[in-house]
């Protein structure tokens, strides 16, 4: 494989699949052929692109089509990449599709075609299986980020059938024509940015749960805001991709994983409810929180309230370790900022600090079974979600030292033990990423 000049995109109407067609055809310089169930869905995933990116060569190299045309597109294409409903059903059906179309091309020179999938969970072995021995050597797993414009990291995925060297010279392609931030993850549910992240995430969830007479959403948000090292608050995150994609990769995880977090992958049942009402987040007008637009342009911003059922206006809590934390970090003196937070025994500051304690450890564990080094964590969550990095959190708790006292002073003796603490703790590195950069003077 030398380059990459046609990309077949299918599933190119939704977000991530309109958007990773541009990342195509922007940074990879390639024709690209959207494919969705009609060409009017694609034609309006073109213009979505556009307005995203505002680069004509997005106009100029994206060209609509529709399932009819799935064919002729793919004999045209060097890569086939997948972005449909993140749902196996549909997964399976689309790629029993494509394996088909490829073998009646065994007849055009016996050219093979790299084909991907952005699933952002399910078994890319299992997918793999659907090809014939032949084909099957030449699938991956390419899994980008939302928005990948902004949120760099793709995690690359093989199977015990992939031709090692095609692989390694898709990580290559990634990173330096499409300006990716390549992390090589093992076939395991959700991979890994996505298992620390969403773990952490419906973490926080469950936690609002558990103080909906507190204020729930929004209060927990407030406790985990830009001073703790995360651009967006976790429960502000679900909010963004989606409530029912939020719950489809935690109950991947509940169910196809066992590890010691496992418990913390059950979605709550206010959630559930929200999702059943079709209350998804952003993208359906209503979710966590919801916007309102009156007729004088005025917005209000609102929040779902647990306790009550409905939306209430966002409240602005007053927390004083968050504002001895902002007020430090101010004239940049991080060291104190932390020192306030760990020193601070209210209810609030001790959930904050449980939780950014869980979350390292947790780090740290899954690099051990998804990642590929000590530093794969760090790469993911940096570039995955704009969240300081678990290597980076250590540093910024004052050092290994201060931190593993912390962990024996703060967490269950049971997450100490299970997760192989001290193990973990033996093969921590300096991070390579400063710590200092993802956490804001900002509430």
């Amino acid at each position: 494989m030398k380059s990459i000049k046609t990309v077949t995109v299918i599933g190119a109407n939704g977000t991530m699949g309109r958007n990773i067609a541009a990342i195509f055809a922007s940074f990879g310089g390639a024709r690209v052929y959207l494919i969705s169930r009609t060409t009017k869905k694609s034609e309006e995933a073109k213009e979505k692109a556009f307005m995203s990116v505002r680069a004509e060569c997005i106009r100029e190299k994206m060209i609509p089509r529709d399932y009819s045309s799935l064919e002729s597109c793919i004999f045209e294409s060097e890569l086939i990449f997948e972005a449909c409903a993140e749902k196996w059903e549909v997964k399976c059906d689309i790629h029993l599709k494509i394996a088909e179309i490829l073998r009646k091309g065994r007849t055009d020179g016996g050219i093979r075609r790299i084909v991907c999938s952005g699933t952002s969970g399910l078994s890319i072995t299992k997918l793999s299986a659907l090809y014939d021995e032949r084909q099957r050597s030449w699938f991956f797993g390419m899994h980008f980020f939302n928005p990948p414009y902004q949120m760099t990291l793709c995690e690359l995925i093989s199977t015990k059938y992939a031709n090692t060297e095609l692989f390694l010279w898709l990580c290559e392609y990634a990173k330096s024509v499409l300006g990716r931030s390549v992390v090589k993850v093992k076939d395991s549910p959700a991979f890994l940015g996505n298992r620390i992240g969403f773990q952490f995430i419906n973490e926080a969830i469950r936690m609002a749960e558990k103080f909906q007479y507190n204020g729930g959403i929004d209060y927990i948000d407030a406790i985990l805001g830009p001073f703790t090292g995360r651009a967006m608050a976790p429960l502000v995150t679900a909010n963004y991709v989606g409530l029912d994609v939020h719950k489809a990769i935690t109950d991947n995880l509940y169910e196809n994983t066992r590890d010691y977090a496992h418990s913390t992958f059950v979605v709550p049942q206010f959630v559930n409810r929200l999702i059943e009402k079709g209350n998804l987040g952003r993208k359906s007008g209503a979710g966590f929180y919801k916007t309102v637009v009156h007729d004088n342009g005025m917005k209000l911003h609102l929040v779902y309230d647990i306790q009550h059922g409905y939306y209430r206006e966002i409240m602005k809590y007053v927390f004083p370790f968050a504002e001895e934390m902002v007020g430090a970090l101010r004239v940049g003196d991080y060291a104190v900022a932390f020192q306030r937070l760990t020193a601070n025994h209210s209810r609030e500051a001790e959930i904050c600090c449980e939780l950014l304690l869980k979350y390292v450890v947790y780090g740290l564990k899954m690099v051990e079974f998804v990642g590929e080094g000590v530093h794969s964590a760090d790469d993911a969550m940096a570039a995955g979600f704009n969240w300081c990095p678990p290597l980076a959190m250590i540093e910024a708790f004052g050092g290994i030292e201060v931190f593993e006292e912390l962990c024996k002073e703060r967490l269950e003796s049971s997450v100490l033990k299970e997760s192989g603490f001290g193990n973990l703790i033996n093969h921590v590195e300096k991070s390579r990423y400063d710590y200092r950069r993802f956490i804001k003077a900002e509430r």
